[in-house]
């Protein structure tokens, strides 16, 4: 069946943190790619990625809530 684009319904991205794009590596890339869209500088998105890396990954995650929160839901077990 071929739908047409505009009744795809929108909505957040959803990240399981147990799979592979849960790992700190992907999420500092999903930071990187949702910064872009979202119109951050490139500065900021590098500052925001730096804070990403300072602490373990809990802090990483609250993070990445911090500033994607909105757009973004984050799953785990």
């Amino acid at each position: 069946m071929i739908l047409d684009k505009g009744s795809k319904p929108v909505g957040p991205i959803q990240i399981d943190l147990d799979g592979p794009g849960g790992n700190a590596f992907a999420l500092m890339k999903a930071a990187q790619a949702l910064g872009r869209k979202m119109g951050y500088s490139e500065e900021k998105i590098t500052a925001i990625r730096k804070v990403m890396m300072m602490g373990d990954y809990e802090g990483l995650l609250n993070v990445f809530e911090k500033h994607f929160g909105d757009s973004v839901i984050l799953w785990r077990s």
